[in-house]
């Protein structure tokens, strides 16, 4: 499976789900500048909306969410037949060891990130999950 060759991350679209609209313009410039298409989302009832209209590659998720949190919108999602999205998890908040091993249990959470988010480790996460050629490095350092 090594073999197959990388998908040009201009092809994969991210949707960015946080109420903090600063955050969402750096995680969008991050996003972007590493070549990926990206949405936006500011809340729960929006998340799920653009992501039933957009059918997005993956999606990047607060926890902390104005109307719906982000552990209902994964539950929601999965419930709609988006279980097969991969969904990396941002939060500010901090939360127990508990908590975050079964946020890491559902099937479509693939990684947790604390806010700040360091846009290296978030690029670095998004490349190998959605299997992108990174912008940033050349081909022969895998």
């Amino acid at each position: 499976m090594d073999d197959l060759p990388l998908a040009a991350p201009s092809e994969k679209l991210i949707l960015l789900v946080d109420d903090d609209e600063s955050l969402l313009d750096l995680m969008e410039h991050v996003v972007k500048n590493e070549g990926f298409r990206t949405d936006r989302a500011e809340d729960g009832p929006e998340a799920l909306r653009k992501t039933g209209a957009l059918n997005p590659d993956l999606l990047i998720l607060d926890m902390m969410l104005p109307g719906l949190g982000g552990y209902e919108v994964l539950r929601q999602l999965q419930g709609a037949g988006h279980g097969d999205i991969p969904i990396v998890i941002v939060t500010g908040r901090q939360m127990d060891p508990k908590g975050i091993e079964l946020i890491k249990q559902e099937s479509n959470v693939k990684e947790f990130l604390e806010k700040p988010v360091r846009p290296a480790i978030l690029t670095g996460i998004l490349h190998r999950l959605l299997q992108t050629q990174p912008k940033s490095s050349p081909r022969h350092e895998r």
